[in-house]
């Protein structure tokens, strides 16, 4: 498929060393490993494996290892079913990790966004490339192309393979790759979705043969009756606070379990309360073991959710979308969230 006719003017630019000694580096190895976040959304796991495919194409020894398996709504993704997931290869996701002279992180900045794989990461000799969007990294490494402005590690992935005359490697599988995780980190193009990069990248995309319409269809339009079933007892379940602006949606271990629940069956449960025109900012408890509640949060307009799971929860991420983790009891993070959400009053 014929690329651009002419050179396309990015908005984001890497500087040209960078992408000088991850050429340098891939060239040279032999066995390269690309890992991401533990509970791999659709940016993760696009990222890594259209660069799989990419460097796979260049004649690389590659594979993709990560903490976890992926969800059941991204096995669709091409590529995924080679994935390394340590929950189910643990002493092969090791070897790999140990044996790799270079490793790729993809949408992660801190090494304990890995799990079970962040000791054998940071114990690793080989080179390590990060290409991340989230705020303040956190990792050492010998490049890291960290950008933060940009809507995902996807569309930061794609001009980066653009600037290293390596976009002509994608085919209409890793271009696949790429379009999910743009349009599930903007929530199908309706949120920080502004920038003109993200449409000169999917006019290439699509000219490389991707469905959009069906990549759309199998991320945001199909569920399990499990999934549905909980979505409904989420929206059910939503507690609004009016005078702080906010929605607050909780779900035991015990509720997880009366419906079944698999991974990605609450994924955009979260975003579902920013509908109501009074909801300035929505939050996602889910208590996914006794000790350990994960915490979603999204926002509309300038209101930023990553500071608050930056001050109150381990965690971070964008203004408008962001993450953190407690560990207690759910009814523990609960009375937490409840006690800080006032002082944020004055950013609304």
């Amino acid at each position: 498929m014929a690329e651009f006719k002419k050179q396309p003017q990015f908005h984001t630019v890497i500087a040209p060393s960078l992408i000088d000694t991850i050429k340098q580096y891939v060239l040279v190895s032999r066995d390269i490993v690309i890992t991401c976040h533990v509970s791999p959304d659709g940016d993760a796991l696009g990222s890594s494996f259209a660069l799989w495919y990419v460097l796979k194409a260049l004649g690389k020894s590659v594979n993709v290892v990560t903490a976890d398996c992926a969800p059941k709504a991204l096995l669709f993704l091409p590529g995924v079913r080679e994935l390394v997931a340590a929950t189910r290869q643990n002493e092969r996701a090791h070897e790999l990790i140990a044996k790799a002279d270079l490793i790729f992180c993809m949408d992660f900045n801190d090494p304990a966004r890995v799990d079970r794989l962040t000791a054998p990461l940071l114990s690793s000799k080989a080179r390590k490339i990060v290409i991340d969007h989230h705020l303040e990294p956190r990792i050492e490494a010998d490049v890291i192309i960290s950008r933060p402005e940009v809507s995902s590690t996807c569309a930061l992935l794609y001009i980066t393979l653009w600037q290293a005359q390596w976009a002509r490697y994608l085919n209409r599988s890793s271009a696949a790759c790429i379009y999910t995780g743009m349009m599930t980190d903007t929530g199908n193009f309706s949120y920080n979705s502004n920038d003109p990069d993200l449409y000169l990248i999917i006019y290439d995309l699509m000219r490389k043969g991707i469905d959009k319409d069906n990549i759309y269809k199998l991320v945001m339009n199909t569920s399990s009756e499990s999934r549905v079933r909980i979505m409904g007892y989420g929206q059910y379940r939503m507690q609004l606070l009016s005078e702080h602006r906010a929605a607050i949606i909780t779900l035991s271990e015990e509720e997880l379990k009366e419906f079944d629940y698999s991974k990605g069956d609450t994924e955009g449960l979260v975003n579902i309360p920013l509908s109501i025109p009074e909801i300035t900012y929505s939050i996602f408890l889910r208590e996914d073991a006794k000790d350990c509640v994960k915490v979603s949060m999204r926002s509309k307009g300038d209101f930023s959710v990553s500071r608050i799971c930056e001050e109150n929860f381990d965690g971070g991420g964008h203004t408008n979308a962001a993450g953190g983790e407690f560990h207690g009891p759910l009814d523990k993070a609960l009375e937490k969230l409840l006690e800080v959400i006032p002082s944020y009053d004055i950013y609304l």
